[in-house]
């Protein structure tokens, strides 16, 4: 498959740089786990990583030309995705300093909240451009390269927030007393409104 395929060794260490290094999906998978427990950030997980390798595989079919070919689109889909980004900062920062336990009945963020994330994050759109474009390559093996450059996008992506969900469910046991959970929502609220608010720059 690698004499075939020469590029697909390159995407493995780009597609994990990608999905362990800080964002606002890393974020939202550390919260939900610290505040929630380790269960509440597996539907986060799943959408998120499901959601961007579709997005993988459609652009990789020829959805992802229209998108380059609209600034405006673009313009308007990363004012959505720092808009609601920015809610969910809001509702983080603004949770009561309450115990964990008693934090269980609060609305989370779930599998398709996370997934739709991805579909107005026009970050997300050109990293799967940049996927198909460098790493696909060209001739009748292309399509063939696509799934599984999806594919394999997906099942790294999963270990890689699992990491941060159990980097999370382990700082749990530090944030029983009401003030220090508190202090762990403001924080995790400033990064994530500070993830999203850099991506207008970058």
């Amino acid at each position: 498959m690698l004499s075939s395929f020469p590029t697909f060794l390159p995407f493995l260490l780009f597609a994990f740089v990608a999905s362990i290094t800080p964002g606002p999906t890393n974020i939202l998978v550390l919260s939900n786990s610290a505040r929630f427990g380790l269960s509440a950030a597996v539907p986060i997980i799943l959408g998120a990583c499901a959601s961007a390798a579709l997005l993988v595989l459609l652009v990789g079919t020829g959805a992802g030309t229209t998108l380059s070919q609209w600034p405006l689109l673009q313009t308007l889909m990363q004012w959505a995705g720092v808009a609601w980004l920015s809610y969910l900062a809001w509702q983080i920062f603004r949770a009561p300093a309450v115990s964990i336990a008693c934090e269980n009945a609060e609305k989370r963020l779930g599998l398709l909240g996370a997934a739709s994330l991805q579909w107005i994050n026009p970050k997300t759109w050109m990293m799967a451009l940049a996927v198909v474009s460098v790493f696909a390559g060209t001739g009748e093996n292309r399509l063939a390269h696509v799934l599984t450059l999806s594919l394999a996008f997906f099942l790294i992506s999963l270990p890689c927030l699992g990491a941060w969900a159990l980097l999370g469910a382990g700082a749990a046991r530090w944030l029983r007393a009401p003030r220090t959970l508190q202090r762990f929502n403001r924080c995790m609220g400033l990064l994530l409104l500070g993830s999203a608010w850099l991506s207008l720059l970058s």
